[in-house]
């Protein structure tokens, strides 16, 4: 009997002890353990550099033209119609933020101001050049576009315009007149981000300060505030 007694303990202790051992497990502690190093998790959020091209249709109006010979004004009656050409290059920060510095060729023609004799119309080519900044946000959950997909974006640019323009009257067109002005743009768009090209479409506001044919008489014009509403489709390539 108390072989069987001292047979059923031993058996029970057993139990109970490989029952702590697997709830709460022993491992060798040694002195010079190091744990394994786990990397951070790459999330494709990194800065590049990029080169840029873009095309766009435009159209252009102001409030009125003046005549810087006699001072009077004449109200344009017509929008002017054309398209730009572009390249530029730039660096986004991974962030969402991106930089660059883009050279458009501009030309617009067919804006027209109502003057006494007849309607007149501007012949206008410039060469655009800006600083811009923008922010890229991805359209699925509004988050960085960094790691691809579809992506929104706003921006902003400032610099010159070097504007060459003559006018077309009831005679024909006169000489070309030429003037440097100030120039910004606002920008907006979408686009898709294919790792090392990323498309998109969107449109700028562009705001020339001064037109000016003034040394060309008798067509010595001056427009202010013009406005050139463009839809430009870019692409850029990461390196």
């Amino acid at each position: 009997m108390k072989k069987l007694f001292g047979s059923t303990a031993l058996g029970a202790a057993v139990l109970l002890t490989t029952a702590a051992l697997a709830a709460d497990p022993v491992y060798p502690v040694y002195k010079d353990f190091v744990p394994p190093y786990i990397p951070p998790v790459d999330e494709g959020l990194q800065g590049s550099f990029y080169l840029r091209g873009s095309v766009a249709g435009n159209t252009s109006w102001a409030r009125e033209a003046v005549h810087t010979g006699t001072g009077d004004r004449f109200s344009i009656i017509e929008n002017g119609w054309g398209y730009s050409a572009g390249i530029g290059a730039g660096y986004e920060t991974g962030t969402g933020l991106r930089f660059d510095a883009t050279v458009d060729y501009l030309s617009n023609r067919g804006m027209t101001a109502e003057l006494p004799d007849g309607d007149h119309e501007l012949d206008l080519r410039s060469t655009i050049v800006l600083a811009n900044a923008y922010y890229d946000f991805g359209l699925t959950d509004l988050g960085l576009s960094a790691a691809g997909g579809a992506f929104g974006y706003v921006g902003a640019g400032v610099g010159v315009a070097f504007n060459e323009s003559r006018v077309e009257d009831s005679v024909g067109y006169g000489p070309w007149g030429s003037n440097t002005s100030l120039a910004a743009a606002g920008m907006a768009g979408v686009g898709y981000d294919f790792g090392a090209l990323v498309a998109d479409l969107g449109y700028r506001a562009l705001y020339i300060d001064e037109i000016e044919n003034t040394n060309e008489v008798p067509d010595e014009y001056r427009i202010d505030d013009t406005w050139v509403h463009e839809v430009r489709a870019t692409l850029r390539y990461r390196f």
